[in-house]
């Protein structure tokens, strides 16, 4: 995986009830394609790829909370993106046990915005 020491240090840091789901959360995007990696903006991790895919809000506590920062550009119909504005959808996971119900469509979210911005 594109693990990065920036975000491992962030990690060790971070102090909320939601860390595990955030880290599950982190793990199972990195996995789910090669192309991705992470990095720290905005003061939280970051997802990119050719651009940033999405990043943690990091003060959430009853749920771990991923904005996608350009989520209306991307292709595909998803249940789980929340929002309606012009650009950013924004994708809140309760659990492990939700992260588990909402794991597929994760990955495809991130898969989809490799695949638009390699232009597949």
């Amino acid at each position: 995986m594109n693990r990065n020491a920036e975000v491992d240090a962030w990690l060790a840091d971070y102090d909320n009830p939601m860390k595990p789901v955030v880290s599950a959360i982190r793990d199972h995007i990195l996995a789910c394609d090669p192309r991705i990696t992470e990095t720290i903006k905005w003061q939280a991790p970051t997802f990119v790829y050719k651009g940033n895919i999405a990043s943690f809000f990091p003060k959430a506590k009853k749920h771990a909370s991923l904005m996608f920062h350009k989520g209306a550009e991307i292709p595909g119909q998803f249940s789980y993106l929340e929002g309606d504005g012009k650009e950013a959808r924004s994708l809140k996971v309760q659990s492990l046990v939700d992260l588990a119900l909402k794991a597929d469509e994760l990955a495809a979210i991130c898969i989809a915005w490799c695949e638009m911005r390699d232009g597949n």
